[in-house]
């Protein structure tokens, strides 16, 4: 399996796909900087993230509508983050479609371990397996959320 193939499902009129040259950056950025996670999140701080990862865009008639990315080693481990599908798009199952994809993709197949920050949606996430850490001691972080709403002179 090499790193870089991509892959892709398709199902009805919709597309989920690794390649991120399909990526449409802008409407990424759009969604996130209006996020509960990445308010306030620049452009080149978008780009940056996506091309440090293995990109899931989830697409409608070529139109981005939702977006997933693992951040990994590509071996052992995986930060899944950025999960979303445009709100006129939900209640439809693309949500769940797209975390089957995640899931079936190889490179997740063989990861020993695979975190999630999240506030939101946690019934999808409990149906694929993940499960709150919530053990004394066990998971540590820095955390900074308002990283992005601050001036960029006080980082």
């Amino acid at each position: 399996m090499s790193i870089s193939a991509i892959y892709e499902w398709r199902e009805k009129n919709y597309l989920v796909s690794t390649d991120s040259e399909k990526l449409d950056i802008p409407a990424v950025h759009n969604y996130l900087t209006r996020s509960t996670w990445a308010k306030g999140i620049d452009v080149e701080t978008v780009t940056a993230s996506t091309k440090n990862s293995l990109n899931f865009g989830i697409y409608h008639n070529e139109a981005q509508i939702g977006f997933a990315r693992l951040i990994t080693d590509y071996a052992t481990f995986a930060y899944l983050c950025d999960v979303y599908v445009l709100e006129e798009y939900q209640g439809d199952g693309l949500g769940r479609w797209l975390m089957e994809c995640i899931h079936r993709h190889p490179v997740f197949e063989k990861l020993r371990r695979i975190m999630l920050f999240t506030t939101t949606a946690p019934w999808l996430y409990e149906k694929f397996g993940y499960e709150p850490v919530n053990k004394e001691n066990y998971a540590w972080t820095i955390t900074r959320p308002d990283i992005y709403l601050r001036g960029k002179n006080s980082r």
